[in-house]
């Protein structure tokens, strides 16, 4: 095996200083202002450094990155890459991870998220904290998520093939226009839940926010809590649904069979799709 070049103990700024690197191991590095501190790129591992110039890890394979901070001037900060692993980092910066490919996120905090982890494939996240993440995930596929606390809306819009574990997710607008996809164990806060989504399966979930889960096409909720403010659930949609509890409200459902332990009010009007082909059951 090639021997790593040993990068560390440096300040750099302006434009690619260490562009085309490969093989290296980098330490205690600080990027000053300037843009593509690491473009194109292969093989880095990356400790303890600190990049405040924007685009630093574009066109990157195979890399690295553990115990750093990616200060708000490091923007966009890791796009176009493959097979790259980041791991307890501070990430301050909007418009992280873009069209990556094999991404492995454990033990990263991101408090401005703005715009983060959209159009990417094969991604692994572990303990990761997000705020102001709105439109999280966008465009995004064969994603496995667990224990991740977000705070931003829009999130996993237009995403396909993704498990979400152990999670708290407070978004409205969460979850649109997806397909295959199944939540287990997590807390869903937010209003507008899984409209026009399909293949949609929640499973040990709390739920809350008003008007949850319309326009769902095979929709399926196993053992499920709702809040209080969960009104006018389930409209246009076909379901199944085991819920435990009460059902504040359920307006106008395509089709299936809910069940729950109690059951607030139902409104079955002249717009409804087809009335009577959803069957509502009180459980005895």
């Amino acid at each position: 095996m090639k021997d790593k070049q040993l990068v560390q103990d440096m300040q750099v700024g302006g434009e690619r200083p260490f562009f085309g690197l490969c093989d290296a191991r980098v330490e205690r590095v600080s990027i000053l202002p300037g843009e593509s501190s690491f473009k194109q790129c292969a093989r880095l591992e990356v400790e303890h450094s600190e990049f405040n110039g924007k685009y630093p890890f574009w066109h990157n394979d195979d890399c690295l990155i553990r115990h750093c901070v990616f200060h708000e001037g490091g923007r966009a900060a890791i796009w176009y890459s493959r097979r790259l692993t980041m791991t307890d980092t501070l990430v301050e910066a909007p418009k992280m991870f873009r069209d990556m490919d094999g991404l492995v996120v454990e033990r990263v905090r991101m408090p401005h998220a703005l715009e983060t982890l959209w159009h990417c494939r094969r991604v692994r996240l572990n303990e990761v904290e997000i705020s102001q993440g709105d439109y999280l995930f966008k465009d995004s596929e064969e994603l496995h998520v667990t224990r991740l606390t977000l705070h931003g809306n829009y999130s996993f819009q237009y995403c396909r093939n993704v498990e979400v574990h152990d999670s708290v997710l407070h978004s409205k607008d969460a979850f649109w226009n997806t397909e295959n996809v199944t939540v287990y164990n997590s807390v869903l806060d937010g209003e507008y839940l899984g409209w026009h989504s399909k293949n949609l399966r929640l499973v040990n979930c709390r739920i809350a926010g008003t008007q949850p889960l319309c326009y769902a096409h095979h929709l399926v909720l196993e053992n499920c809590t709702f809040a209080d403010d969960c009104d006018l659930a389930f409209e246009y949609s076909d379901v199944q649904a085991e819920l435990k509890g009460r059902v504040h409200s359920i307006k106008n459902p395509a089709g299936g069979r809910i069940v729950a332990d109690e059951i607030g009010d139902v409104i079955i009007n002249e717009y409804c799709p087809a009335p009577g082909a959803c069957s509502i059951v009180r459980r005895a």
